[in-house]
C-alpha cells in the first residue's frame, strides 16, 4: 500500500512540472504584452512642470526648457533632470569655449555674463523695471564714523550720476543712516584695512565695467570747491586717463605736481627740486598723482587694479607706477586745478594700527607704509626685468 502511494506520488509530481513551467511562461508573457497595452493607452509623463506648496510661499513653479541639440535623437525630460550623463553625452556634443572667460569655457556664449554692476535691484516685480537710473560714475570713501560729517559734505558734491559706496574700517555701519543719502549708498563693512585693501577685493574691473569712471578717495578732503560734475567735463576735455583734483595746501605738500594752479584748468608737467626727476616727463614732474584722491577712467582701473598687490595694502609706491597704465602717460594723467579740494590729513589709519615694543600705533603704521614702497619697487623692477629677459632668450 505504501509502495503504491509513493508510485503514485511519484509519477504526479514528475507529470504536473512541464505544465506548471508552460503556465508561468504564457503568465509573464501576458503580463508584459497587458503592461504595455496599459502603457501605450495613457498620455506620456510629463516632469517638465511640477510645483511646490509651502506655507511661505503657495506655489513655485518649476519650469525646464530643453535645449535644442544637433543629433537626431535626443533624451527624455525624466533622462535631463535625473542627469542620465551616458544618454546624453551619447546623444550630443559637448560645449568647449575657448573664447569664454577662464573657466566658462563649458557654457554656451549667449549665457556668459563676464561683467556685473553694483546698481541695487528689488526682490519683487520684473527685473527690467528694477532700475529707475543707472549712474555712470563710482566714487568710493574709506571711512570711520568719526569723520561723517566731512563725508556727508563730500558725498552732497556728487550727483545722483554716482554710485555711492563707502568701506567702513570701524565697523560702524548703521549709524551712517542719519544721513538720506546712505540708504541709497553701498556699505561694505571690514575692520582695519586700507582703501587699496577694499580695491583690490571688491572693485574688479569686471564689477565697476558700467562705469565711466572711478573715484577712490580718502575720507579727510575739503570740497568747498569741488563740484563733480564739472570735474568729469574738464577730464573729458583734456583727454584725462587718470587724474585728481588740484590740492590747495595748508600745511605743505609732499609734491609739487598736485598743487593746485590757479592761472588754468588743468596742469600735466611741473618742476621739482633738483634730484628728484631724470626726464622731464616721468613722476614726479609729469604722469603722476597721489593716491590721496586718485580718479581713473574704466580702462585705467583695469590695469591698476591688475597692478595693485594683494598684500601692500598701504599703496605708497603705487602713485609712480600708474604711468604704465596709460600712453603716452605725460599727456593722459594730469591734475585738474579748476576743481580742487583741500587735504586734512586727519590721522585716521595711524588710530587703526597697535603698539608694539612700546611704539606708538601711528608709527608702527607709518613704518609698514615704508617698507611697502621700498617692497613695491623692488618687485616692479624685478619684473620688468625678468620680462624684458625672457624677450631676449626667446629672440635668440
Amino acid at each position: 500500500m505504501n509502495l503504491s502511494r509513493m508510485g503514485i506520488f511519484t509519477r504526479s509530481t514528475g507529470s504536473r512540472k512541464p505544465n506548471e513551467s508552460m503556465r508561468s511562461i504564457v503568465t509573464t508573457f501576458v503580463g508584459v504584452f497587458f503592461g504595455f497595452l496599459v502603457g501605450v493607452s495613457f498620455p506620456t509623463l510629463s516632469l517638465t512642470k511640477f510645483s511646490l506648496s509651502s506655507d511661505v510661499l503657495t506655489t513655485i513653479d518649476f519650469k525646464y526648457t530643453e535645449y535644442t541639440k544637433s543629433s537626431l535623437s535626443s533624451p527624455t525630460p525624466l533622462q535631463h533632470l535625473l542627469g542620465n550623463n551616458s544618454s546624453v553625452n551619447a546623444t550630443s556634443k559637448k560645449i568647449w569655449v575657448p573664447s569664454n572667460p577662464r573657466g566658462a569655457e563649458r557654457l554656451p556664449p549667449g549665457i556668459v555674463r563676464a561683467e556685473t554692476d553694483l546698481y541695487l535691484r528689488r526682490l519683487w516685480g520684473k527685473p527690467n523695471e528694477d532700475l529707475t537710473s543707472t549712474p555712470k560714475y563710482l566714487v568710493t570713501f574709506t571711512v570711520g564714523y568719526n569723520q561723517r560729517k566731512n563725508i556727508d559734505a563730500a558725498v552732497k558734491k556728487f550727483s545722483g550720476n554716482f554710485t555711492i559706496l563707502l568701506f567702513h574700517y570701524d565697523g560702524r555701519t548703521t549709524e551712517w543712516d542719519e544721513f538720506d543719502w546712505s540708504k541709497e549708498a553701498i556699505h561694505v563693512s571690514v575692520r582695519r584695512q586700507t582703501k587699496w585693501w577694499y580695491a583690490k577685493r571688491f572693485l574688479h574691473p569686471d564689477i565697476v565695467a558700467p562705469y565711466d569712471y572711478i573715484f577712490i578717495w580718502d575720507e579727510d578732503l575739503g570740497v568747498e570747491h569741488f563740484n563733480a560734475e564739472k570735474y568729469i567735463k574738464l577730464v573729458r576735455k583734456h583727454g584725462l586717463e587718470i587724474s585728481q583734483p588740484g590740492l590747495e595746501p595748508r600745511k605743505g605738500l609732499t609734491w609739487q605736481m598736485t598743487k593746485r594752479r590757479g592761472d588754468r584748468e588743468v596742469h600735466k608737467e611741473t618742476e621739482e627740486k633738483p634730484g628728484r626727476c631724470n626726464h622731464p616727463h616721468v613722476p614726479p614732474c609729469a604722469a603722476f598723482v597721489e593716491i590721496m584722491a586718485p580718479v581713473f577712467s574704466r580702462d585705467a582701473w583695469r590695469c591698476v587694479w591688475h597692478m595693485i598687490q594683494n598684500d601692500l595694502v598701504h599703496g605708497w609706491g603705487l602713485d609712480f607706477a600708474l604711468r604704465k597704465c596709460v600712453e603716452p602717460a605725460h599727456e593722459k594723467i594730469g591734475v585738474i586745478d579748476a576743481q580742487w579740494i583741500v587735504h586734512q590729513s586727519v590721522p585716521s589709519l595711524g588710530s587703526q594700527g597697535e603698539s608694539e615694543n612700546g611704539k606708538a600705533p601711528w608709527k608702527g603704521v607709518k613704518e609698514r607704509c615704508k617698507k611697502e614702497w621700498s617692497l613695491f619697487q623692488t618687485r616692479f623692477s624685478r619684473a620688468e626685468k625678468a620680462y624684458f629677459k625672457s624677450l631676449n632668450n626667446t629672440s635668440h
